[in-house]
């Protein structure tokens, strides 16, 4: 018999994961709160919750990491329980305690599991004591020749704050010293240790999930290995390419690191893969991870229901975990350039599409007309595929993402469906190091047909403006949409009109994010249809303001054309183009000074090289200014060497994009005396 009932649960997270708990709540006839900082007034979230409870301020800091303020909302909303999701405050014992000492439920581990793996360093004793296998750890003080390459990590966290690969003995000072700032800044703990590198590992992880009747199952394994800056990708269950008896010991190792702690609830035991198929422990998260829907996709198990029922008191439903069935894989849309250094974006989501269908899944905590905002984690949406065999799932959800229609920041998705495609990631030969070796090939120009999508973009403003000029009905009552074929009737004439032919317009476009530029050459004769000139080989099929159809050298394509404002979206059938409308004649007031450096994204200045200021000589390609936006810092690099002739950056000054935050005057003739700074942040 159930001990704690669960009639009202708040969710202590925003975005994606709440939407995701509060579906399942839906499901069980649980009233759902949410919490809400200033900036997620109107996110998705907020208005799918049934009440909801300000958090005032806009940085985590003020709002989601306030465990105080969560608890207080709770109590307010007459919550009698509370589900963390992943990340702010779901691996903080301290709220884990502060929840349960005002009379709620936690929808998580017991505190002493949370306290016991918040350390990497203690987590790592005890599960020598556990017999899971362990990568052995290397003192820093007395790290040799022959212990290179040492990865560096904090101690108190994760995703890929205060992480460091050193491959030479002169640089780890420095990085121990770059690597503990980071980690103070994120964690607000300074602990680092360093373990021998894995070159070419694979992170796989077991699922696990067990309940207060000494019942643990581990839910087979995930393969996270395709990684940008050390945070996952692409996800797949179960990973692939491990024979049975590597599968058994992870496993194995699972479970009893699971009851080395006492663990209740849903969890997560990392470990890293070498080459040679050997295991090695990293970390256990103890919470919900990004990538559950895969394993539940495989089991057919709900994992938020199953943590509300553990949390309720109930065992699992059987001592043994169901079958497994099929293969399934995960894809995170982020709103980033991976070319640009992985650079976060934001701006409105004008349109989020994902195709539906027999084993395809969308979680996301965005829709059309969403803003995506500076403060948080740019992960638009988690794309799910299940098939029956990993080759249908990857291709399945390679071609989902394809066909989405996704408008407004620059975002992954091209990059996430090359990856898929990738012949390494097709064969399975999947490690840690996929992007290091592949990013170049995978954000080079693509090999679709941008200029006929341009044309297509150009085709549907001509129509467009006839029919601001004219009125719609006019225009398309003129049969002006579709062309006369050979033998058919002759087109109707405007009744108001007549346009007469003249010498063909012209439009320039250039592509986003990649910058190149098209230009259009289109006339419009006596039939009012737009068509293309000097472009042998196409034909107008059709054409409105949102659709074109063409004929290409004897094939018919589609087009769907979104106009917002000076940008136009267009998606056909194999690629989705992005086109600024361009002026006929550049401005010069556009251009900047030579030298100069602009912010690539708002956020906030978090340091500076160590003496930088105006006169100071700097080296091309070196950091100068830590700007942080959206959980990850970026560097700013000297674009030349030269001379710093001005400097309007300083720490905690909030930038716009495109700011000025330093000039810097080449001198090629000039001898650079390098500013020191550690090579590498995030």
């Amino acid at each position: 018999m159930r001990s704690d009932v669960i009639h009202t649960l708040l969710v202590a997270n925003r975005g994606e994961i709440a939407c995701r708990i509060f579906r399942t709540c839906r499901d069980l006839g649980i009233t759902t709160v949410a919490v809400y900082s200033d900036a997620d007034a109107d996110a998705l979230h907020v208005r799918e919750a049934d009440l909801a409870v300000r958090l005032p301020g806009a940085a985590p800091a003020d709002t989601y990491l306030r465990g105080d303020l969560v608890v207080a909302a709770a109590r307010a909303a007459g919550a009698d329980a509370v589900h963390p999701g992943y990340g702010f405050l779901s691996e903080n014992a301290a709220f884990a305690a502060a929840v349960q000492d005002a009379g709620l439920v936690w929808v998580g581990p017991p505190v002493k599991a949370i306290e016991l793996m918040a350390s990497k360093t203690r987590a790592k004793e005890l599960m020598t004591g556990a017999g899971v296998p362990l990568l052995a750890p290397v003192d820093p003080a007395t790290a040799g020749p022959d212990d290179l390459p040492l990865l560096l990590k904090a101690a108190a966290g994760g995703g890929g704050r205060g992480m460091r690969i050193v491959r030479e003995l002169d640089a780890l000072p420095g990085e121990l010293l770059a690597a503990a700032a980071e980690a103070a800044s994120a964690f607000g703990d300074g602990e680092v240790f360093a373990e021998p590198y894995v070159e070419r590992g694979r992170h796989v992880e077991v699922q696990v999930m067990a309940d207060a009747h000494d019942t643990v199952w581990a839910l087979g394994t995930r393969d996270c290995s395709l990684q940008r800056r050390h945070q996952k990708v692409i996800e797949e269950a179960p990973a692939p390419g491990l024979d049975e008896a590597l599968r058994t010991r992870l496993h194995e190792a699972a479970v009893a690191a699971a009851r080395a702690v006492g663990y209740r609830g849903a969890g997560t035991v990392e470990f890293l893969v070498s080459a040679e198929g050997r295991p090695y422990f990293l970390e256990m998260n103890t919470r919900l991870q990004v990538e559950h829907p895969v394993t539940e996709a495989v089991f057919g198990l709900d994992l938020v229901a199953l943590q509300l029922r553990v949390a309720e008191g109930e065992p699992l439903p059987s001592p043994e975990p169901p079958q497994p069935s099929g293969h399934a894989v995960e894809a995170r849309l982020y709103a980033e350039d991976p070319a640009r250094d992985w650079q976060p974006q934001t701006g409105a989501l004008l349109t989020l599409e994902v195709p539906e269908g027999p084993g395809l899944r969308l979680d996301t905590g965005y829709t059309g007309g969403d803003t995506i905002g500076v403060h948080y984690d740019p992960m638009i949406a988690k794309v799910i595929a299940h098939a029956p065999t990993r080759t249908e799932a990857v291709r399945l959800l390679a071609r989902a993402l394809e066909r989405a229609r996704v408008h407004g920041p620059v975002t992954n998705r091209d990059l996430l469906v090359r990856s898929l495609r990738h012949p390494d990631f097709a064969a399975a030969r999947l490690d840690t190091g996929f992007y290091d070796r592949h990013l170049a090939d995978l954000t080079a120009p693509g090999a679709g047909d941008p200029a006929t999508a341009a044309l297509a973009a150009t085709l549907a403003e001509a129509v467009r403006g006839a029919e601001a000029v004219h009125g719609a009905e006019a225009v398309r009552g003129a049969e002006t949409v579709r062309p006369t074929r050979p033998g058919g009737p002759a087109p109707a004439r405007f009744g108001a009109w007549r346009n007469v032919p003249s010498q063909p317009q012209r439009k320039r476009y250039r592509s986003e994010p990649d910058g190149t530029e098209h230009e259009v050459a289109y006339r419009t004769p006596r039939t009012g249809v737009p068509e293309p000139y000097e472009t042998p080989g196409t034909r107008v099929l059709a054409v409105t303001p949102d659709r074109v159809t063409l004929e290409v050298d004897g094939v018919t394509r589609h087009f769907a054309i979104t106009a917002h404002a000076d940008r136009v979206h267009v998606d056909a059938a194999d690629a989705s183009y992005t086109f600024t409308a361009l002026p006929r004649f550049t401005d010069p007031a556009t251009h900047t000074a030579p030298g100069s450096l602009l912010a690539p994204m708002p956020g906030t200045v978090v340091r500076l090289a160590e003496g930088l200021a105006a006169g100071v000589t700097v080296e091309a390609g070196q950091p100068l200014i830590w700007l942080e936006a959206m959980k990850m810092e970026h560097r700013i690099l000297a674009p030349a060497s030269g001379t710093l002739t001005a400097l309007h950056a300083a720490p905690g000054h909030q930038v716009e994009v495109g700011a000025l935050l330093a000039v810097v005057q080449e001198d090629p003739a000039a001898t650079p005396v390098p500013v020191p700074v550690p090579e590498e942040t995030a």
